[in-house]
């Protein structure tokens, strides 16, 4: 074993490393979708949260997937792009909704 030994954080702090990361991405342009019409499009629109705020593993998992399958394709000559989408929780949301109308109005979708 080695007689030098390096002392490692036993936590992660992003700002040791993902300002400067990030900075050379956006100057590189990694965020800046191509316009080469010569190239098959590809597009995944993120879905945000939806309105009941509880985020879990599965919202890890859907967007590592998706990271990958863009990848995957951008690798393969497609023209892609991955950007944050519409609402897609609407009956989350209106279930939300019914439920703040009838607890502080008394009322339902049905009254209105």
């Amino acid at each position: 074993m080695c007689n030098e030994q390096k002392n490692l954080s036993t936590t992660y702090d992003p700002r040791e490393f993902e300002e400067r990361i990030y900075k050379t991405w956006e100057e590189k342009g990694y965020f800046k979708p191509s316009d080469d019409r010569t190239k098959t499009p590809f597009s995944i629109v993120i879905p945000p949260p939806n309105v009941t705020g509880k985020l879990h593993m599965g919202h890890a998992l859907n967007d590592t997937l998706q990271d990958i399958i863009i990848r995957t394709k951008r690798m393969q000559g497609f023209n892609t792009l991955w950007v944050p989408g519409t609402d897609h929780a609407g009956i989350a949301t209106q279930i939300k909704v019914e439920e703040e109308l009838r607890v502080k109005e008394g009322l339902s979708r049905h009254d209105l």
